[in-house]
């Protein structure tokens, strides 16, 4: 991704009751889960943060972090989509460095499902092959252990997009798809699962997708995203719980992150 600045300006949501967090951190095991060695080159390629040294990049995806936990564990959500007004915002990226960085801290993990099937990028991002995925899961039968892989970030399992299917916006909506969220949110109280969603504006897969998920997080690219993109966006999930704006700015090379 070229953009380098970011800035979340949060909405306001009702207050609700805060989940309870584990105190000790969790004992994560991958007995079943297949493990795929991933490379520093590539990762730093992609601009994936697990590829670089601490510094300023991984710093503004722990604010980004601590800013989205905040408003979820305050309204008892472990469910977030990531989506964005069109395409070439960088909302792949921000979904997996988000996910790595929540996967840092010793109390969490997190299961980040590629849920573009017609542009799926969170395999190609970490460089990993991913044999099957959700759309072999929903058509297929494919069992979840054996398409589930940890991209060798402790804490951090990724649900591949698998087989592409040209009626996805169905198949999200579907009671299996519906049965699987509902098994996520509620299987492993201190997981966090991100869905890296199509841009809103171009399929309607995510806006069918988002009343199952607890809120969204919309990704928007300077200079690229329109402001009457940007609207009409925000007109189609004004009954949707909207965590917040991320934007990405190509101004430096480096990513800033303010709250409201």
């Amino acid at each position: 991704m070229s953009s380098k600045e970011a800035t979340m300006e949060k909405s306001n949501p009702p207050t609700n009751n805060h989940r309870t967090l584990p105190a000790d951190s969790e004992q994560f095991s991958y007995t079943q889960t297949r493990i795929q060695t991933t490379h520093s080159e590539h990762l730093q390629k992609n601009r994936i943060i697990t590829g670089f040294k601490p510094g300023k990049w991984l710093e503004s995806y722990k604010m980004l972090r601590t800013r989205c936990l905040q408003v979820m564990d305050g309204m008892n959500w472990n469910t977030l989509a990531i989506t964005s007004p069109g395409n070439g915002t960088g909302n792949s990226l921000t979904a997996a460095n988000l996910a790595i960085s929540i996967a840092m801290e010793l109390n969490r993990s997190v299961l980040l499902v590629d849920a573009n099937f017609q542009n799926p990028s969170i395999c190609k991002l970490f460089g990993i092959n991913a044999k099957a995925g959700l759309g072999d899961y929903l058509l297929n039968d494919a069992p979840l252990n054996e398409i589930l892989i940890n991209p060798d970030v402790d804490r951090l399992v990724i649900l591949p997009a698998g087989k592409e299917m040209f009626n996805s916006t169905e198949m999200l909506r579907s009671p299996k798809m519906i049965r699987l969220v509902n098994e996520l949110k509620t299987r492993y109280p201190s997981r966090i699962i991100i869905f890296d969603l199509p841009p809103l504006l171009s399929q309607a897969d995510t806006l069918g997708f988002s009343p199952y998920v607890d809120c969204v997080l919309l990704v928007v690219n300077e200079g690229h995203t329109k402001t009457e993109e940007l609207k009409h966006a925000a007109s189609l999930l004004k009954e949707i719980n909207v965590l917040g704006t991320v934007l990405n700015k190509a101004s430096d090379n480096k990513i800033k992150y303010q709250a409201n």
